[in-house]
């Protein structure tokens, strides 16, 4: 096969694995978000106000719907999880 076929395949076929993974994040992203009944930005991330840092903050949440920013050893965080479950937690 040519040097310069076989480099833009390679290439196209990166960019699609690419393409693939954000599109699996985001719906992995949005459907926790969801099941969290959170508001989402465009990638499907849980918009909340940090308790810890007070700062909006737009999150990934967990299987255990935790924030991607959960420090399990702090009393703000593990309040803010307990929160996001109970859906009682600030957004934005």
């Amino acid at each position: 096969m040519d040097d310069r076929l076989e480099s833009f395949l390679r290439a196209k076929l990166r960019s699609a694995g690419r393409q693939y993974a954000d599109a699996r994040r985001a719906y992995r992203n949005a459907r926790q978000s969801a099941l969290a009944d959170l508001p989402q930005d465009e990638e499907g991330r849980a918009r909340i106000v940090c308790r810890r840092y007070a700062e909006r903050r737009a999150v990934a949440l967990d299987a255990r719907a935790r924030p991607s920013c959960f420090d399990p050893d702090h009393p703000d965080c593990r309040g803010c999880a307990e929160d996001v479950r109970d859906g009682r937690v600030e957004t934005w």
